[in-house]
C-alpha cells in the first residue's frame, strides 16, 4: 500500500477529492513516525496507510481519511493536536482526538476497560466516524497480530471477539465483523481454526464447481420466469460462522448448510419474494432454515431473505436474496448512511433515527456504577439480537432478545420495575418469565406497596435478562438491607468487643482504623459479613502490640502477674512488679505503673477505673513499656458461660491443650435454677493471636453461650 494507491481508490468514488490536502496529511504522518517501526518490523506509516485504505471501502469523506492517516500522531509522537487543528481544521482534530481518547482500552483492567468503553460510545453518539476509524485501526492490528508475543495475541484477540466484532455487527459492518471474528479465532482456537480452514481448502474446487452449477440452474429458471437478477454470485465463506454453528448446533462440518452459499441481488422488494418462491419450487426447503429479515430486520437494520435448500446432487446450499440497497447496507452498515451536506453539514434524519440506540445507551449506562456490570451490559444488552415492543401508548421500545416484562418495567422507570406485580401482553396476563416478542404490546401491573423479589435475581428462574434490571434490583435490596445490616453489625461487634475486653471503644475511630468512611459503613460491612469479626479482633490486638513498642504510647494484646523480664520502666530495670487484679492487663494492653509503698509497682490498664480516679496521686504514676518477646507466657483469665452438659470442661481443656497452652487453674460454678455453668480459668498465653483463637474455638462448642476475657474493668 502506498499513497498513490490510496488516492486512486478515493478518486474512484470521489473525483473531487483534495489530493494536495491528503498528501500533506500523509507527509506529516510519515515525518512524525519516521523513527518508529511496528512489531512486524514494518515502518509505522504503513499502519496509517492501511487504516485509511480500509475506510475507503466505505466511501468515507476526506476528513475521515485524513484523520485515519493522523490517528496515532498526537499519542505516539511529539506533534501536538494543535498542529493538526491548524493544518487541517477543527473537524479533523476532533476526530483524531476522539480516537486518541479511545486508545486506553485494555481488557483485564476492568475499571479502565469500562471507562474506555464509555468513551467509545460517547464518541459514537457524537460522531460515528471516530469509531469507524477505531474499527479500521483494530482490523489492521489483527491482521498484523503475528508480530506480538502469544499471551498478548490472545488478550487482544479476546478483546476483539468480545467487544470489537460485536460492535461491528451492531453497526451492520459485516465485512469488518467477519474478518475480525476469523482473525480472532485464529489465535483463540488455533486448532479448530486450522481444521475448518483446511477442510474448506480441500473442498474448494468441488465447492466452486457445485456453486457454479447451482447458479446456472437458478439463472435459467429465473429467466424462464422473466426474472433477471442484477447479480447472482457465490457468497464468501466465514470460518468463525461455521465454527460457531458447529459448536452451537452440535453439528459436523458437512452438516453446516452455508458452507455452500449463493447470493441473489434483485431490483425491488417484490422480486425478493418471487425469487424465494421460485427457489422453493426448484429445490426442497430445509425445515427451520428460513429467516425473513425483510419483514423483521435485525437490530442494525440488516435486511435479506435467508433460506437453505437441498440443491443439486442432493447437497444443502444456502441462498440469500436482497435488493441492491439492502446489499449496500449489509456490506457497509451504518457507514453507508453517513451523509455530510455541503452547505450546512446537516445529517440525514433517517440516519439519526438509526443511531438513536447509541444515545439511549449513554443514558442507560449512567445507572450502572460498577465497571464490571457495565462491561456485562455491553455484552448482553447491546451486542445481542433485539426485539421491538410497544408501550400501552404505542411507543416503540427496543430490547435485547429474551427480555422479560421485568426487564421492560425497569427500562421504562426504576419505580415501575420495583413495584412490578404482573404484566399484560396484548391484553392478556402472562407470567413474569414470559419472553417478549417483536410486536408485543406490554402493560406492567404495579403494586402500591412492596418491592422486587430476591427470586428475580435467580438465574435459574429466567425472570431477568438485562444487566440494567439486575443492577436496579441489587441496588434496591442493598438500600433496604442497609439499616438491618447496621443493626446486626452493631450487635455482633459489641459482643466481640465484650469478649475481648474492649467494651469501651469509639465506633467512629474503629471505622477510620478499618478504612471506612463512617461508623454506619463499618457496621454495615460487619452485618453483610464483608468484614469478619476474627479479622477485627486480631487487627485490634496487633495494633495495640505495635503501639506499645519503644517510642510509642502503650496499647492492646495478652496479661501478666510477675513480669520483670517483659515490662520495662523508662530507664530503670529489676523493679518488683505486680499485676493489678482489678483490671488484669495483658501484654500489649496500654498500661501504666502505680508506685506502691513497699510492694513495688502495680501494673494497671490505662483505662482502669482505679487509675482514672487518682487525681490527687498523679506523681506516683510511672510510664511502662511491654517488651517484645516470645519467650514468656502471661496469665490470662477467661470466663465461659454455657448450658451445663457432660464433657464441657473436658472439651474446653482439649482446645487449650491443642494450642499448647497451660491451664493454670479452673473453677466451675453451677446455677441451680437455670443450669448455666460459669467456668473461670487462668491460661498462660504467649500471644494475642493465641488468645483470639482459643476464645473463637470455645465459643463454637456445643451449649456455650459466650467465651470472653475477664478484665474486671
Amino acid at each position: 500500500m502506498d499513497l498513490q494507491t490510496l488516492l486512486d481508490k478515493i478518486q474512484s468514488y470521489n473525483p473531487a477529492v483534495n489530493a494536495e490536502r491528503l498528501r500533506r496529511a500523509y507527509d506529516l504522518a510519515r515525518v512524525a513516525h519516521a523513527t518508529q517501526t511496528r512489531s512486524t518490523g514494518e515502518p509505522y506509516i504503513f499502519h496509517s496507510l492501511e487504516v485509511a485504505h480500509a475506510l475507503t471501502e466505505f466511501h468515507l469523506d476526506d476528513d475521515t481519511i485524513i484523520a485515519a492517516l493522523l490517528h496515532d500522531v498526537p499519542e505516539d509522537t511529539d506533534v501536538p493536536l494543535e498542529t493538526i487543528r491548524t493544518e487541517f481544521g477543527d473537524p479533523v482534530a476532533k476526530l483524531v482526538d476522539g480516537v486518541t481518547k479511545l486508545s486506553g482500552l485494555r481488557l483485564g483492567l476492568e475499571q479502565t476497560h469500562a471507562e474506555s468503553l464509555r468513551k467509545m460510545f460517547l464518541a459514537m453518539a457524537d460522531d460515528i466516524r471516530v469509531v469507524l476509524i477505531k474499527l479500521a485501526d483494530r482490523l489492521h492490528n489483527m491482521r498484523t497480530l503475528y508480530g506480538l508475543p502469544p499471551e498478548k495475541q490472545r488478550r487482544i484477540a479476546r478483546e476483539t471477539m468480545e467487544i470489537f466484532a460485536p460492535l461491528a455487527n451492531r453497526l451492520g459492518m459485516y465485512n469488518i465483523r467477519r474478518e475480525l471474528e476469523d482473525l480472532a479465532l485464529r489465535y483463540l482456537e488455533p486448532d479448530r481454526f486450522t481444521e475448518i480452514n483446511t477442510l474448506l481448502r480441500e473442498d474448494q474446487n468441488d465447492q466452486q464447481a457445485y456453486i457454479t452449477q447451482a447458479i446456472q440452474i437458478l439463472r435459467a429458471r429465473l429467466a424462464h420466469e422473466k426474472i433477471f437478477p442484477l447479480e447472482i454470485a457465490g457468497r464468501p465463506k466465514h470460518i468463525y460462522s461455521i465454527y460457531n454453528k458447529m459448536i452451537r448446533k452440535g453439528r459436523d462440518f458437512d452438516q453446516i448448510y452455508d458452507i455452500r452459499a449463493i447470493r441473489v441481488i434483485v431490483e425491488n422488494l417484490r422480486e425478493c419474494y418471487v425469487v424465494l418462491g421460485i427457489i422453493h419450487s426448484l429445490w426442497t426447503p430445509i425445515p427451520g432454515e428460513f429467516d425473513d429479515y425483510i419483514a423483521k430486520p435485525k437490530e442494525n437494520y440488516y435486511q435479506s431473505l435467508h433460506t437453505a435448500v437441498i440443491g443439486p446432487r442432493g447437497k444443502p446450499i444456502e441462498v440469500q436474496i436482497r435488493t441492491a440497497e439492502m446489499h449496500h447496507l449489509a456490506e457497509f452498515g451504518i457507514a453507508a448512511h453517513w451523509r455530510y451536506k455541503e452547505a450546512d453539514g446537516a445529517r440525514d434524519p433517517a440516519f439519526e433515527h438509526k443511531v438513536n440506540w447509541m444515545r439511549q445507551l449513554i443514558e442507560w449506562q449512567k445507572d450502572i456504577a460498577d465497571a464490571g456490570a457495565f462491561v456485562d451490559s455491553l455484552k448482553t444488552d447491546i451486542f445481542q439480537d433485539q426485539v421491538y415492543v410497544f408501550t400501552p401508548k404505542g411507543d416503540v421500545i427496543e430490547m435485547v432478545a429474551g427480555a422479560t416484562p421485568i426487564d421492560f418495567a425497569y427500562l421504562v422507570h426504576t419505580e415501575i420495575g420495583n413495584r412490578c406485580g404482573g404484566a399484560k401482553i396484548n391484553g392478556k396476563i402472562v407470567p413474569l418469565d414470559y419472553r417478549l416478542k417483536t410486536g408485543d404490546r406490554v402493560e406492567i401491573l404495579t403494586t402500591k406497596k412492596g418491592g422486587p423479589s430476591r427470586d428475580w435475581l435467580n438465574p435459574g428462574l429466567g425472570l431477568v435478562r438485562t444487566a440494567r434490571a439486575r443492577e436496579k434490583i441489587r441496588h434496591y435490596f442493598k438500600r433496604q438491607a442497609r439499616a438491618q445490616a447496621i443493626a446486626e453489625g452493631r450487635a455482633l461487634l459489641e459482643k466481640e468487643l465484650h469478649r475481648l475486653g474492649y467494651d469501651q471503644r469509639n465506633l467512629d475511630e474503629l471505622a477510620k482504623f478499618f478504612d471506612y468512611k463512617n461508623a454506619d459503613d463499618f457496621l454495615e460491612a460487619i452485618g453483610h459479613e464483608d468484614l469478619s469479626l476474627q479479622t477485627i479482633g486480631v487487627q485490634l490486638l496487633d495494633a495495640e502490640r505495635e503501639e506499645t513498642a519503644p517510642h510509642a504510647e502503650p496499647t492492646p494484646p495478652p496479661p501478666p502477674q510477675i513480669l520483670e523480664p517483659a515490662l520495662t520502666v523508662e530507664g530503670v530495670d529489676n523493679l518488683l512488679q505486680h499485676v493489678a487484679r482489678c483490671c488484669n492487663p495483658l501484654p500489649g494492653d496500654p498500661v501504666i505503673g502505680y508506685i506502691t509503698r513497699g510492694r513495688g509497682i502495680t501494673i494497671h490498664r490505662r483505662d482502669c477505673k482505679n487509675i482514672v480516679g487518682l487525681d490527687d496521686e498523679r506523681e506516683r504514676l510511672i510510664a511502662l513499656n511491654w517488651e517484645k518477646t516470645d519467650a514468656h507466657t502471661y496469665p490470662v483469665q477467661v470466663q465461659v458461660r454455657a448450658f451445663d452438659r457432660a464433657g464441657l470442661v473436658h472439651d474446653i481443656s482439649g482446645i487449650v491443650s491443642a494450642e499448647k497452652v497451660n491451664l493454670a487453674s479452673a473453677n466451675a460454678v453451677m446455677g441451680r435454677k437455670d443450669r448455666i455453668a460459669i467456668i473461670t480459668a487462668t491460661l498462660e498465653i504467649s500471644s494475642a493471636d493465641q488468645l483470639t483463637r482459643i476464645l473463637n474455638k470455645i465459643d463454637h462448642l456445643q451449649n456455650v453461650i459466650e467465651a470472653r476475657r475477664v478484665t474486671n474493668v
